[in-house]
């Protein structure tokens, strides 16, 4: 595998500036293979229940299905941003923090539109054999979840940018017929995978740690 060069990240920096890439995805140049697959070997180090490893990582390149899977893609989008629930929606009544939501949703809508264009998509997996069992759904998820952020961030520190979405499980099936998933695996998330333009990632804003921390008792 080929060796590609990685960005002097330090792994605090990596942590906070690993960010949903949207509008800032490189739509004109290629992304190889095998640097995908370098970072797939990082994320295979990631948790994984009862070292199962039942989870399978689907990288699409191809354009007639990268374009049907945009196409389903645009549709949750517009779905979604009818709906009250809509990142652009929230904290109307916070002039600041609406002005930051505004943003993620303008990005959103954005990625809605040109997903179908970006160099290569990664939809991480699971194979349970069968059906989602009741009960449990922590157990499934997690020994395939943890291993996609890994991905995210091995991507990140190689230079390329990632965004963590699930919109196009509102066509889970018809996604599932365009890859030739068989029965019983499940799709965990979508990522799309492109080099970004410009230099550098900020921490985004998020609620002071103690408003969200709980000791001991809620």
């Amino acid at each position: 595998m080929s060796d590609f060069p990685r960005s002097p990240l330090d792994p605090l920096e990596l942590l906070t500036t690993t960010r949903a890439v949207r509008k800032r995805l490189d739509l004109t140049r290629p992304v190889p293979l095998d640097l995908i697959k370098q970072c797939l070997t990082i994320a295979l180090q990631g948790p994984s229940g009862s070292n199962r490893q039942h989870w399978h990582w689907v990288v699409v390149t191809d354009p007639a299905q990268k374009s049907a899977i945009g196409d389903l893609y645009r549709r949750a989008v517009q779905q979604y941003a009818a709906s009250a629930g809509f990142a652009g929606n929230l904290a109307e009544d916070d002039t600041e923090r609406s002005r930051v939501q505004h943003r993620v949703g303008d990005s959103v809508l954005h990625l809605g539109e040109v997903l179908r264009d970006v160099p290569a998509m990664l939809i991480p997996c699971i194979d349970t054999g069968g059906p989602l069992p009741e009960g449990n759904q922590a157990d499934i998820w997690g020994s395939v979840l943890p291993a996609a952020w890994s991905f995210m961030l091995a991507a990140r520190a190689h230079g390329l940018g990632t965004a963590w979405t699930t919109l196009h499980l509102d066509y889970e099936r018809e996604v599932a017929d365009i890859l030739g998933l068989p029965d019983g695996v499940h799709q965990a998330m979508l990522t799309p995978i492109a080099y970004y333009t410009g230099t550098s990632f900020q921490p985004a804003p998020r609620e002071p740690v103690d408003d969200v921390l709980h000791v001991d008792r809620w």
